[in-house]
């Protein structure tokens, strides 16, 4: 007998292959599930962390015509822009500056000494 012609009870190499390849995609699907799951949990740590780190930072709302600029934390949500974040030894300094005021919400200034 030749090899595509199938005996009795045995699978002939074409279903086999189909059946291979059938495993082998729901492989790949697994697969990408799995690396979706890793992406996702990768952002959210990415997140994390750098939420972390605009708390220990501090940030600067600058001058409006009407008011003063503002010193936040990192983190404050009344001022939400995450550029420019400044590390706790110039907020020293800000807080020193006469035209920069402390957040009333978020009060940066807590723990950190005037000079």
């Amino acid at each position: 007998m030749s090899d595509a012609t199938p005996r009795s009870g045995t699978i002939s190499d074409l279903d086999k292959n189909r059946a291979l390849l059938d495993w082998l995609r729901w492989q790949v699907g697994q697969t990408e599930r799995r690396i979706r799951e890793l992406e996702i949990r990768e952002a959210q740590e990415r997140e994390r962390r750098e939420r972390a780190r605009a708390e220990m930072s501090w940030k600067i709302q600058p001058q409006r015509s009407s008011s003063v600029a503002l010193l936040h934390r990192g983190g404050c949500a009344t001022y939400p822009d995450q550029v420019g974040l400044i590390s706790r030894e110039d907020a020293v300094i800000a807080l020193a500056e006469p035209d920069i005021e402390p957040c009333e919400i978020c009060r940066p200034d807590t723990g950190l000494t005037r000079g």
